[in-house]
């Protein structure tokens, strides 16, 4: 109740406060009109270890976009919508052994070695409706939050959704402010629009660019029946030189988890404070991050996956945190450092390759669980990261993208034994194409 207040008196503050007036300068619904297609081609291979089933799925996604103007007026009026499709190209029961890649979502019947089959295809759309004042805009329908407390993934052959109402505000010079209701998510391998069984969600918070280098975020989310999940993110540019720069970057949350979902999920405890700081030093082409993240409470950070698996359902990348990778890195009472490197060849000659790596190793992790309270000693992790990215500059082909990754992840018998985690071998591979309709 007090998030839908707080989404009203947002909407009059902002229209009583405006300064620059964008709706102003709206040219209508059809002029400002903009679609798109993305081509997606996504091939993701997992190789575990220690009995475990490999994993491997393979497709071709396509995504269209619409974004209509707004009408002219006090009020603007206007559209977006999206339609998807995914067609599977391989994966099917003999490799389709667990959660993790989820392009198509896995039948319910399993057999003795833990897998089951899934759709050939899937299909999907949505579309919202949105109002402008100033720089004001109310949306309500289907939408991908982008958010640290609330983000949709994308990191997979389809993107996830939501549907319910969102305000979006920009009154004032550098500052953002965001709020939303949301009642339904839309897992990324199926077609049902609430196929993740959520509840309801809402969120508060926004950025201020305080400067041209420092910038500041705070959110907070009510997850129903789930948790309260804060977040502050801090990003601080330092310029030394013309060709180097030091960044600063920090992200922390802080969640406090429902008791309801303690029980449900057999987590240890019922909270959980986690954070990065990254470094990035930049000199020319290259760059050296330095990062250490940290998890205390008592139970690991908790975040995405779908409520009606046993997830919680704020969104499969709604983990803005330095060591991310593979593995999260985001155990109870882990404590994780990295060291990164990334190159831009076209400093070399060759513009749109770049290449990153990183290092990132992880200890002090807490091995308890419901069933062996003790635990099985202090577990380790450790995980080699690289990835290389071509962009095609110009002719036919311009903007077609291509992206190699791969990370080895190995773990210490504890953490094995606990469940957190696993030895493995992954190698992701990307080919998209955006195609500009209008």
């Amino acid at each position: 109740m007090k998030t839908r207040i707080s989404l009203v008196a947002l909407a009059m503050i902002a229209a009583t406060q405006a300064q620059a007036n964008d709706q102003a300068d709206s040219k209508g619904f059809i002029e400002d009109s903009h679609a798109n297609v993305l081509l997606r081609n996504a091939f993701i291979n997992r190789d575990k270890k220690h009995g475990t089933n490999d994993q491997s799925q393979w497709g071709q996604g396509v995504i269209a976009n619409f974004s209509s103007g707004f009408t002219q007026g006090t009020v603007g009026v206007g559209v977006d919508a999206f339609g998807l499709y995914a067609l599977r190209l391989d994966g099917g029961k003999g490799r389709n052994g667990g959660a993790g890649i989820d392009f198509f979502k896995r039948h319910n019947s399993v057999d003795a070695k833990e897998q089951s089959s899934s759709e050939r295809d899937i299909a999907r759309g949505g579309a919202a409706v949105k109002f402008r004042i100033s720089n004001t805009v109310l949306k309500y329908g289907d939408q991908m939050p982008a958010l640290p407390v609330l983000q949709y993934d994308d990191a997979r052959l389809l993107p996830e959704s939501y549907t319910g109402t969102m305000i979006t505000s920009k009154e004032i010079k550098g500052l953002e402010i965001n709020a939303g209701h949301f009642t339904q998510e839309a897992r990324k391998s199926a077609e049902r629009r609430d196929g993740g069984g959520l509840k309801s969600i809402d969120v508060l918070g926004g950025s201020y660019k305080f400067t041209d280098n420092f910038t500041a975020s705070l959110y907070t989310a009510h997850n129903e029946d789930v948790m309260k999940k804060h977040y502050l993110g801090l990003n601080y540019v330092f310029p030394i030189a013309s060709d180097q720069s030091l960044t600063l970057d920090f992200n922390g949350y802080k969640s406090d988890i429902d008791s309801k979902y303690v029980q449900a999920a057999k987590l240890n405890g019922d909270s959980n404070t986690i954070w990065s700081l990254a470094a990035t030093y930049a000199y020319g082409p290259h760059s050296f991050t330095l990062a250490h993240q940290r998890s205390t409470g008592s139970t690991g950070y908790n975040y995405g996956w779908y409520q009606n698996d046993g997830g919680v359902g704020d969104g499969g990348s709604t983990i803005y945190l330095a060591n991310s990778y593979w593995s999260d890195f985001n155990a109870e009472d882990e404590r994780s450092w990295q060291l990164g490197y990334g190159l831009d060849f076209g400093a070399f000659g060759v513009p749109g390759l770049t290449y990153k790596f990183a290092y990132v190793v992880g200890d002090n992790i807490n091995t308890r669980n419901v069933k062996n309270p003790e635990g099985f000693g202090e577990g380790k992790e450790r995980e080699i990261f690289n990835q290389i990215r071509y962009v095609v500059q110009d002719g036919p082909a311009k903007d077609l993208s291509i992206k190699l990754r791969s990370s080895f992840l190995r773990t210490n018998t504890a953490v094995r034994l606990n469940g957190y985690n696993d030895d493995g071998n992954e190698v992701r591979v990307f080919v998209e194409y955006p195609i500009s309709i209008f």
